[in-house]
């Protein structure tokens, strides 16, 4: 992977985050760092995407940064790790 390919994904990352974050307000904690360790996990979604979805639209694509599958694959993992806080949140044992 060069460094535009980890540009790509990390500005993916912050869109995705941010999207679920701000706007949609879907969070554990409101503040920065929720937002900032939601880029992390995104990230490594985005760098998976690929894997689980497929290379979808090569010509939308950089090198090995297919688009399309790491926006989903950055989606996916935002959403089953805030799914998973939330219930560990909730339960008894998870405080």
């Amino acid at each position: 992977m060069d460094f535009i390919s980890f540009i790509i994904l990390v500005v993916i990352a912050v869109v995705v985050s941010w999207v679920l974050h701000y706007p949609l307000k879907y969070h554990v904690t409101a503040g920065v760092w929720s937002f900032f360790s939601k880029v992390v996990f995104a990230y490594i979604g985005a760098m998976l995407g690929s894997s689980f979805f497929g290379e979808w639209w090569p010509a939308v694509a950089y090198g090995d940064v297919y688009f399309v599958p790491a926006i989903l694959g950055a989606f996916a993992i935002l959403i089953v790790i805030v799914d998973v806080a939330k219930t560990l949140k909730g339960s008894p044992g998870g405080q």
